[in-house]
């Protein structure tokens, strides 16, 4: 292997804005700034979610932040700072990174991940299971 996941989420982590739980709370209210829930969707119905935030599976995301895609997503088109989250704060830090490269700007993960966040006691709400 020339180069593991674990240097590839350090790399992205190095080039990319991380905020705290307490940080990233803060921002909850600011509609200047969208949450973005990487999970999949089974983790959501499961764990909960952020409320406000919305979900683009990880593996859906390039084809969605790009405008010349025909998937693209129209939040993302937004003048808004994206605030990325996954379970743990590793495919959202590969995630911000990749983004950024494609000219998303500004971005940033949350240290931790979903985890962190209901771990710290921060809002959490239940995922809506489409009947």
């Amino acid at each position: 292997m020339k180069k593991g996941y674990q240097a590839l989420i350090d790399e992205a982590a190095a080039q990319i804005k991380t905020y705290s739980v307490a940080e990233a709370q803060a921002k909850l209210s600011d509609p200047s700034v969208q949450f973005v829930d990487v999970r999949d969707i089974r983790e959501l119905e499961r764990e909960g979610i952020i409320p406000g935030a919305f979900h683009a599976p990880r593996g859906m995301i390039e084809f969605w932040v790009d405008p010349d895609s025909p998937y693209f997503k129209p939040v993302f088109g937004e003048k808004k700072e994206f605030v990325f989250f996954c379970a743990a704060g590793w495919r959202s830090a590969l995630t911000a990174k990749t983004v950024q490269d494609m000219g998303l700007s500004p971005v940033a993960d949350i240290a931790g991940g979903f985890t962190a966040w209901k771990e710290a006691g921060a809002p959490v709400a239940e995922k809506a299971k489409k009947v």
